[in-house]
């Protein structure tokens, strides 16, 4: 998958670096303390400015999110766009699908897919067939 895609070191999330993610999405980056007022707006949720640090930190680690520091700020952005998010949670689940699949089981699930859902994955397989003449050296 490296090969094709320059990712994050963990594809998976929690729900709180999914959350702050979006929020740095949508801001096109910010600060930690711009999260943690975003966060808070929702009354309900207790959360701490340390514990913003430490999941951008974590989520920094990663590969998600870079810091570019100005003085004693640090301004956070994401480095994998939504598209690449997307892209990465499928393959995941693809991956995980074909890991507990044998083909019977595959052939099972392609019997149950609508005509909208087998014309997807006509096209998905002559993307990869492409991709296989690629790796080739074919045209």
């Amino acid at each position: 998958m490296s090969e094709f895609f320059p990712d994050p070191v963990r594809l998976s999330l929690g729900s709180l670096e999914e959350e702050i993610v979006d929020i740095l999405w949508a801001t096109a980056g910010t600060t930690a303390r711009e999260v943690l007022d975003q966060i808070l707006d929702d009354p309900a949720r207790e959360l701490t400015q340390a514990s913003v640090l430490t999941v951008l930190k974590r989520l920094e680690q990663k590969g998600w999110v870079q810091r570019q520091r100005a003085g004693r700020v640090s301004n956070w952005t994401v480095t994998v766009s939504r598209e690449r998010a997307k892209a990465l949670q499928a393959y995941e689940h693809l991956n995980r699908f074909m890991a507990i699949s044998n083909s019977d089981m595959v052939a099972a699930f392609a019997n149950e897919l609508d005509s909208a859902s087998l014309d997807r994955i006509e096209s998905l397989a002559e993307q990869i067939d492409q991709l296989k003449q690629l790796r080739r050296g074919q045209p």
